[in-house]
């Protein structure tokens, strides 16, 4: 199985950067993990968010396989452990699906038509962070499970 994580916008920060870097090279050992990255929409200053939302949806839609099983991560999602987070990847794993898509919205979240397409929306807190921070928080979080799936000393309880 190959884990993508589908965002919105490029990320800015360097040091936000170098964090996702440093898990995905940790990653490596194992699963196969890639950012697939959606441009920023051009002239979207004019735009309510829900127009924005509404652009940003054929983007989404079109970078995502008809067979991938989809998380939307949300802050209204289901919170989960990291114990529970590596429990959901394995029981993605064993179902032998090819694609799991993590999928982080831009500022204003996503469309109902991406919605209608998820299996799962989890949320990785009750704070709220920005679509640029939650993706080192998910990429760590999915090194944190796999090592926790291995038994390999990097989680502690």
């Amino acid at each position: 199985m190959k884990i993508i994580i589908l965002a919105v916008g490029k990320t800015y920060k360097g040091f936000i950067n170098q964090g996702i870097e440093e898990y995905l090279k940790r990653l490596k050992r194992y699963i196969k993990v890639e950012f697939k990255i959606i441009p920023d929409i051009k002239n979207s200053k004019g735009l309510s968010p829900e127009q924005l939302i509404n652009k940003e949806e054929r983007l989404i839609l079109n970078a995502i396989k008809t067979a991938s099983d989809i998380i939307l991560l949300d802050e209204k999602g289901k919170e989960h452990t990291s114990i529970e987070l590596a429990q959901l990847l394995q029981s993605k794993m064993l179902v032998g699906g090819k694609e799991l898509v993590f999928v982080v919205g831009g500022a204003y979240g996503v469309s109902d038509e991406v919605k209608k397409r998820i299996s799962k929306k989890i949320a990785m807190s009750k704070l709220t962070f920005s679509h640029q921070m939650i993706r080192l928080i998910v990429v760590e979080q999915i090194y944190r499970a796999m090592t926790i799936l291995k038994g390999d000393p990097y989680h502690h309880e």
